[in-house]
């Protein structure tokens, strides 16, 4: 049962990363070294703490705030940390915080903001994660959560209402379902990032305690997977059409989605992609076959997708001669493709019945002979974890770090 505060309403959580040493509990010095560790404070022996591997990019902060020009994007190492990011915020505040400490965000700061209204199927939840010295933060929303009724209805809605929205034409429209939800949040998301703009933590002020960070935002980035997608797409055009956030606004650096449905009709689209500068930060990844891009269908009315549009190409002629030849007692062999951004964008599918005919891919790609054959959409693809695999960097095991 969840409590009375989740069953509906606004609430928030708070938390910080682990250290490092609470991350590597046997990697414990002893001791004289424990004790010129402990004299050294936690700042300058932070280091002992790292070995090849852990965190997964060193430097992460750095590396994200110098990402300052759009022709840097979309870069493998933030791709697979908006990835990972996207994919365990389906968890909790906490998770989330100890996966970005992993990945390199030592002490952060995050906040979880949440927002219910079943009835208007309104399931809204946004992490902001502030790296430790300030400078970075990433915004990111949940995507479809598969035991939440309110949530998935919002996702596949057949004919989904429209609410307009002027962005540089009258007359564009934009999926009600997605719009609400990022308004749901929005007010408490911009006052965590007006205090991160001022040098502050996101989370909400500890009555005697600083809540001052070393640094001020230089860089945000919004991610999401899914509705999650979705939502950070709106996000960044309502950043960009209401002047009130340009502070915010014009330290935007990249918006990475994974797996988003469309969210505005092609009047909205093609007002995005006029505005080049903006249009150019909004990065999209499409796996393999994954359906969910296809969405809204056609017999909801014109939809189009807009940005850069990156799809994972899988050779499924290679992989079915591979899963043929392995039949006999192999083990299992992963599909292996490449990402390659492609001027096409991703097209409507005709009717809701796709849906129904990507949903039998979660039981068929079980099989290593049936998940080489070819398909025409793909629930399977739409798995966060396919996205983390696809853009983990080759020297990287896994989003843990050992």
């Amino acid at each position: 049962m969840r409590s009375v505060l989740e069953t509906g309403g606004l609430w928030t959580v708070d938390t910080q990363a682990p250290s490092y040493r609470q991350l590597r509990p046997f990697n414990q010095p002893d001791g004289a070294l424990s004790a010129q560790l402990a004299e050294a404070g936690e700042d300058a022996s932070a280091a002992y703490w790292e070995t090849d591997g852990f965190p997964v990019h060193k430097g992460l902060s750095t590396h994200l705030a110098n990402l300052t020009g759009i022709e840097q994007h979309p870069d493998p190492v933030a791709a697979h940390v908006m990835a990972v990011c996207s994919g365990y915020a389906y968890s909790g505040a906490e998770t989330v915080s100890m996966i970005m400490a992993r990945m390199g965000l030592d002490k952060n700061h995050c906040r979880l903001i949440s927002a219910t209204v079943d009835a208007m199927f309104i399931c809204s939840r946004a992490f902001v994660i502030q790296s430790g010295d300030g400078k970075v933060v990433i915004l990111c929303y949940r995507g479809t959560e598969p035991t939440n009724l309110a949530n998935g209805l919002t996702d596949v809605d057949v004919e989904p209402e429209r609410i307009n929205y002027q962005f540089e034409d009258p007359c564009a429209s934009v999926h009600a379902g997605f719009y609400r939800n990022v308004r749901a949040t929005r007010h408490e998301v911009m006052e965590a990032l007006r205090r991160a703009v001022a040098g502050r933590s996101v989370r909400k002020p500890v009555e005697g305690e600083s809540d001052e960070m070393p640094g001020k935002l230089e860089a945000l980035y919004i991610t999401g997977h899914s509705l999650g997608g979705a939502m950070a797409s709106m996000m960044a055009v309502m950043l960009r059409h209401e002047k009130k956030y340009a502070a915010v606004a014009e330290l935007l650096k990249g918006v990475y989605t994974f797996g988003q449905p469309m969210i505005g009709d092609p009047t909205f689209a093609r007002a995005c992609e006029n505005d080049a500068e903006f249009s150019r930060k909004i990065i999209r990844y499409v796996h393999g076959d994954d359906v969910i891009p296809h969405f809204p269908p056609v017999t909801a009315g014109p939809y189009e997708h807009f940005g850069r549009e990156y799809r994972y190409r899988i050779s499924h002629l290679q992989q079915s001669v591979a899963g043929w030849l392995r039949y006999l007692g192999s083990s299992y062999q992963p599909q292996t493709g490449a990402w390659r951004e492609t001027n096409t964008y991703t097209s409507q599918m005709s009717s809701f019945l796709g849906f129904a005919l990507g949903a039998t891919t979660l039981a068929a790609r079980k099989s290593q002979i049936l998940r080489a054959l070819p398909v025409v959409y793909s629930l399977e693809d739409h798995l966060p974890a396919h996205y983390i695999g696809a853009l983990t960097p080759g020297r990287v095991s896994d989003e843990f770090g050992d």
